[in-house]
């Protein structure tokens, strides 16, 4: 069975990773856990009460397939949690990483975008960071963008996001495809 550890944080964005992981839990079997500092209940943007199955300081990479760091403003404060260790030794253990909106932050801030495609919500979201490195390779635009199993995306961007995580995982069949094809139909739709 694949496993996922979302990490969630103080005012996370619960629309960012919701798709992911419901369709790799429903549809492909995986086990899906969420962790937050110190296993402490935390309280979505949205004001969604989520106990997590785990601390961050538990997550053991053995047999993880994939780490997501879910966005919200809790990666900018002075209380945001220090996975930068964690994220390197995943990225060493071939574990995909996946960033969307300021968890960009935490994977540039670990140094994991400084040589690789990635994107964020806007390239200033993470040219401030002291130490990035990576600004030549950032690439403004409003999906996902996978690079060596490191995956990252806008806020905007949870369809395409989900997509590109599941594509780093081997999952690209036609039935996920029409049903994320689904999710996002409304943004073809003209104004």
């Amino acid at each position: 069975m694949p496993r996922a550890i979302t990490i969630l944080t103080e005012q996370f964005a619960d629309w960012e990773t919701g798709l992911f992981n419901a369709t790799a839990r429903l549809y492909y079997s995986f086990d899906t856990r969420f962790a937050t500092p110190q296993g402490k209940s935390v309280l979505s943007s949205g004001g969604m009460l989520v106990t997590p199955q785990l601390a961050i300081e538990e997550i053991d990479l053995d047999g993880l397939d994939v780490l997501l760091l879910c966005g919200g403003p809790g990666w900018q404060s002075a209380d945001a949690p220090d996975v930068q260790a964690l994220l390197r030794e995943a990225q060493r253990r071939q574990v995909v990483l996946a960033g969307i909106c300021d968890g960009t932050r935490v994977l540039a801030q670990a140094g994991l975008l400084d040589q690789l495609r990635h994107t964020s919500n806007c390239a200033d979201n993470l040219a401030s960071l002291p130490g990035y490195a990576g600004a030549p390779l950032y690439q403004d635009v409003p999906h996902a963008v996978a690079d060596q199993r490191v995956i990252t995306a806008p806020g905007t961007a949870p369809v395409t996001f989900a997509a590109a995580v599941l594509a780093a995982l081997g999952i690209a069949d036609d039935g996920l495809k029409g049903y994320l094809a689904l999710h996002a139909a409304e943004h073809g739709q003209q104004a």
